[in-house]
C-alpha cells in the first residue's frame, strides 16, 4: 500500500503555503498528490503548479468534473499535464452532482452512468491520437450535418495510457468503475464496509474480462488528524463530515448522505441533514456519530494510526491518501510526516 496526499481545494487547504507541504510529501516519497475542484479553484491549474515544483510523485485530479469540460478538452488537459510533468499525471473524473452540474455548468445531470461511459471512451480514444469520431447516445463527434471533421490530438503524451480513476459512490457506478477505469477514488471509505463496495467493483471487472482486482488502484482520501485525544481529533473532522452528509446536494439528492445510510447510519444521517439544511451547522457537526468518523478517518496517536493503516491495507486499499487540511502549516507538516512513520511502524510500504 502506497501513501498519497490530497490537498483539497484552493483556499480550503490548497493555498500558496501548502506548496511546501506538497514538496515535503515529494521528498518523503509519497506516490501521488491529488487536488480537487467544485465551483472555486480548478484542479488542472493547481496540479500544474504542484507538478512544476516536485520531481517524483504523481499529480492527480480528484476530481475533474465531467460536466465542466468536453471529453476532448479533458484529453487535451490530461495530455498536456502528463507531458509537462514527465509522465506523472493521473486522471480522476466524477459527475459531480445535479446542483453543480445544472446550476453552475448548465449541463443536464440526467443519465450520469451513460454519460460517464461515453465520456471515458472518448477521452481514451482522443489520447490514442486517432482521428476522433464517436457515435453515442450522449455524444456524437463530429456533429452531423455540419462543417466539423475528425481531427486528432497534436500533443504526444509521455505514456501510452494515462490511468483513469472514477469517483463512484452508488452500486451501479461502482460496477461501471470496475469495468472501465484503472482505479477508484472513494470517499468515506471504511475498512469495515469495504466488502460490499468491492464486490460491485469486482463485478465490473468480470464484465470486462479482467482478473479480480489485480492492477486496479483503490485510492481513498482519508481525513487525518494526529493527537493523543482521539475525541478531540474526531471533532476536527466533524465539520467536514457534516458538510458532505448534510449539505452536499438537496434533501432528496445527496449521494454522501445515501452512502452513510447504506453504511448503517440512516437515523444519524437524517438528523445531520435536517440540521445542516436548517443552517444549524454546529448541531449538524455534533450529530455525526463518532463511530462513523473513526471508521472513515485516521485519528489519534501514531500507533493508533498504524493499526488503522493495517485495516485499510487488509480491506484492499492500494493507495491511502491522507487529507492534511486540518490545522496550520506546521500541523499539516506533522500529519504527512507522522503518516510515513505510522506506515513504517505498521510494516506498510
Amino acid at each position: 500500500m502506497r501513501l498519497g496526499v490530497n490537498m483539497g481545494y484552493w483556499g480550503a487547504g490548497n493555498d500558496a503555503e501548502n506548496l511546501d507541504v506538497a514538496k515535503e510529501a515529494d521528498r518523503l516519497g509519497y506516490s501521488v498528490c491529488w487536488a480537487a475542484e467544485a465551483y472555486g479553484s480548478d484542479a488542472a491549474t493547481v496540479l500544474t503548479w504542484i507538478a512544476a515544483h516536485t520531481e517524483r510523485m504523481d499529480v492527480g485530479s480528484a476530481v475533474f468534473q465531467i460536466p465542466a469540460r468536453t471529453p476532448a478538452m479533458t484529453a487535451m488537459t490530461a495530455a498536456t499535464l502528463d507531458t509537462l510533468s514527465g509522465g506523472r499525471f493521473r486522471l480522476g473524473l466524477g459527475v459531480s452532482g445535479p446542483q453543480v452540474s445544472e446550476g453552475w455548468h448548465g449541463v443536464p445531470f440526467a443519465a450520469p452512468l451513460g454519460r460517464t461511459r461515453e465520456y471515458v471512451a472518448i477521452v481514451r480514444k482522443a489520447l490514442t491520437r486517432e482521428r476522433l469520431t464517436f457515435e453515442g447516445k450522449h455524444y456524437r463527434l463530429p456533429l452531423p450535418d455540419g462543417p466539423g471533421k475528425p481531427v486528432k490530438l497534436t500533443v504526444h503524451p509521455v505514456r501510452e495510457a494515462i490511468p483513469v480513476y472514477l469517483a463512484a459512490i452508488g452500486p451501479k457506478n461502482l460496477e461501471l468503475t470496475g469495468e472501465i477505469a484503472d482505479g477508484w477514488l472513494p470517499v468515506f471509505f471504511s475498512p469495515e464496509h469495504a466488502g460490499e463496495h468491492l464486490e460491485h467493483i469486482r463485478a465490473g471487472r468480470a464484465k470486462a474480462g479482467k482478473s479480480d482486482l489485480e492492477g486496479f488502484d483503490i485510492a481513498p482520501t482519508v481525513p487525518t488528524v494526529i493527537g493523543d485525544d482521539v475525541q478531540l481529533c474526531a471533532d476536527l473532522v466533524r465539520w467536514y463530515a457534516a458538510l458532505y452528509i448534510g449539505g452536499m446536494g438537496s434533501k432528496d439528492q445527496n449521494f454522501y448522505n445515501q452512502l452513510a445510510c447504506r453504511m448503517g447510519y440512516e437515523k444519524e444521517a437524517d438528523e445531520v441533514q435536517e440540521k445542516y439544511l436548517a443552517k444549524d451547522y454546529a448541531g449538524a457537526a455534533a450529530a455525526v456519530p463518532f463511530e462513523f468518523i473513526d471508521r472513515t478517518s485516521l485519528i489519534g496517536p501514531k500507533e493508533r494510526i498504524a493499526d488503522r493503516m493495517v485495516a485499510y491495507k487488509e480491506a484492499g486499499v492500494t493507495t491511502l491518501s491522507v487529507a492534511a487540511a486540518f490545522g496550520d502549516l506546521e500541523t499539516r507538516y506533522g500529519i504527512i510526516r507522522t503518516a510515513v512513520e505510522a506506515a513504517e511502524l505498521a510494516g506498510i510500504g
